[in-house]
């Protein structure tokens, strides 16, 4: 789904029903390609836990927002050939190595005190053929990493500015032979002709990692927006357990699409009464920057036209 004149997407995970602060960066997502004359494309991103159902009833909701989409929706999983093929050409380049650490030894090892936090120590960074045959002889699958030239990549973020993180030799395929979401996303927007990627901002820490990989395959880095997320009445990030926060749980409660849709919207600052109406208006540097809280009582009536 190439387009000339470029594209946005939303690519949720299918491991349940969205929840408002999924909602409000689906729409945010939508704003931002249709405000600039993009595409708008849906990707489930399906390489992890799937629940049956989950991504009919995310796309029904998408819906029942008023929100549109461009193009088939594309599964994630249709697209494995693409992910090794380019990992295959890390691989050709010198640019990956195996890793056999656990999930707990690589915890106990970036809390050391070296290297950046969070950041890969490269234990099996130089591990000799005789070191990966004795790993593989105790039974430890090999998940492969890349061997990053740098520990460290710039992007430029419409809400953030400038933004610099760390990338260090992070996994491109898992020990189970699955695609990492670091590669994953990377190759397929690329693919797809999404030049804009709209996200919630918990995955900003990781974009510098997929920028600089995009460089190393020779593709074009996208133009980012990273946004704020929903939060509860107590300042975490918003979750299922949090009440009333899917569309499903909201019109149990009485409320339409359209009143929900209203709450997403007066949240950003606009009191509209639909899709065409809140993208009249669309002004991204006026977006609220700080995260919005959902309290139990969250309310708005749609405003009626006269």
């Amino acid at each position: 789904m190439a387009h000339a004149r470029g594209g946005g997407r939303f690519a949720p995970s299918p491991s349940g029903d969205l929840h408002l602060g999924n909602l409000r960066t689906a729409l945010l997502a939508w704003a931002f390609a249709r405000g600039t004359g993009r595409a708008f494309g849906i990707r489930i991103e399906d390489l992890d836990r799937v629940r049956p159902g989950a991504a009919e009833r995310q796309l029904a909701d998408l819906a029942a927002l008023g929100l549109d989409w461009d193009g088939p929706v594309v599964r994630q999983s249709e697209r494995l050939h693409l992910h090794h093929a380019a990992i295959d050409r890390l691989t050709a380049a010198g640019l990956t190595y195996e890793c056999y650490c656990t999930r707990r030894e690589i915890q106990q090892a970036v809390t050391a005190p070296h290297g950046p936090m969070g950041a890969y120590p490269g234990t099996c960074r130089a591990l000799t053929a005789a070191d990966r045959a004795a790993r593989r002889g105790e039974g430890r699958p090999a998940a492969l990493r890349l061997r990053a030239q740098t520990t460290e990549f710039e992007i430029a973020d419409e809400i953030h500015g400038q933004y610099r993180g760390v990338v260090d030799d992070f996994v491109l395929r898992r020990g189970d032979g699955a695609p990492a979401y670091n590669l994953a996303v990377v190759i397929d927007d690329a693919d797809q002709g999404f030049d804009q990627v709209v996200r919630g901002d918990d995955l900003l820490p990781s974009t510098p990692r997929q920028a600089y990989l995009s460089t190393l395959l020779g593709l074009a880095v996208p133009h980012y927006a990273h946004v704020p997320l929903v939060l509860n009445a107590e300042g975490k990030r918003l979750a299922k357990r949090d009440g009333a926060v899917t569309l499903a749980d909201r019109e149990a409660l009485g409320e339409t699409p359209q009143q929900v849709f209203a709450l997403l919207a007066d949240s950003l600052g606009y009191t509209v009464s639909g899709p065409d109406e809140l993208l009249a208006g669309f002004r991204p540097e006026q977006l609220p920057t700080g995260p919005w809280t959902l309290n139990p009582g969250n309310v708005v009536q749609p405003r009626r036209n006269p």
